[in-house]
């Protein structure tokens, strides 16, 4: 079966004020339909502007990034991003939000009754029906991503896109929205790629965790495939010795990278 999301020998280059910085350096990954890749590595490692790749954001230098056997020119409807920050429209309601994205794919192909149940069946999916008619400065954090993550769903992306989604939340909320994001993992088989800075957080909701090397011309230095049985839950998997073992293998490859960052680094 081929790959739903392929990058082929991808280099990233940024030029400023004349000067090249090699930002990806022969990047090569595949992933299949439904699974669930976390990305990991240090800070400047690359790992957002993989992202950006995939999300049509950034041009490549060399190389090839396809989907569904067709090469990224730029953004589109079947990759959608959720980002550390909700980007929710202040004067919207939780709806309007939502409706705004089924809006932009589906209106004109389906009648309004249609186009309101999308709303309202992705909403219910990350449990905020009840928060509707609440514009985005009368809910929490966690609710907000929440939205978010159901506006996204709402244009039924092929790859679902996460950019470090919890990193501003408290703990307590970021584990009920790994909780929600696991069980919507489990739902509707998204394939999702998402970038991460916590250990524990990588391996519990993925499938593979790749692990970036420092950059400059960062690349995929190794991958750990992950083989916690699903469904999940943080209680068992935190007991599960093949946790504790893919946890080890990332904890012990950060630390190496991080003596090499700090040996290279001038006195």
């Amino acid at each position: 079966m081929p790959a739903l999301l392929s990058l082929e020998n991808v280099y990233v280059d940024f030029e400023r004020d004349g000067v090249i910085s090699s930002v990806l350096d022969n990047v090569s990954l595949s992933v299949n339909t439904g699974e669930y890749i976390s990305i990991i590595g240090h800070s400047g490692c690359g790992k957002s502007t993989l992202l950006n790749v995939v999300a049509g954001l950034v041009p490549l230098t060399l190389g090839a990034a396809l989907l569904g056997n067709k090469e990224i020119t730029g953004p589109g409807p079947d990759r959608a991003v959720v980002f550390q920050n909700h980007s929710l429209l202040p004067w919207m309601t939780v709806y309007e939000n939502v409706r705004l994205a089924v809006d932009k794919i589906y209106g004109g192909k389906e009648t309004m009754s249609q186009l309101h149940e999308r709303a309202m069946t992705n909403l219910d999916l990350v449990k905020m029906t009840h928060a509707v008619k609440k514009r985005p400065g009368e809910i929490s954090g966690g609710m907000k991503q929440r939205v978010g993550i159901a506006r996204a769903l709402a244009m039924e992306p092929k790859v679902l896109l996460l950019d470090e989604p919890f990193g501003a939340l408290d703990a307590l909320t970021r584990g009920h929205l790994q909780d929600t994001v696991m069980a919507l993992h489990s739902r509707i088989k998204a394939t999702v790629l998402m970038i991460t800075h916590d250990v524990d957080e990588a391996v519990l909701l993925a499938d593979r965790v790749v692990m970036m090397t420092n950059g400059p011309k960062a690349t995929i230095g190794k991958i750990v495939d992950v083989r916690c049985p699903r469904p999940r839950t943080r209680l068992s998997a935190f007991q599960d010795p093949e946790f504790l073992r893919c946890r080890q293998e990332i904890v012990a490859f950060l630390e190496q990278h991080d003596k090499v960052a700090q040996e290279l680094t001038p006195a």
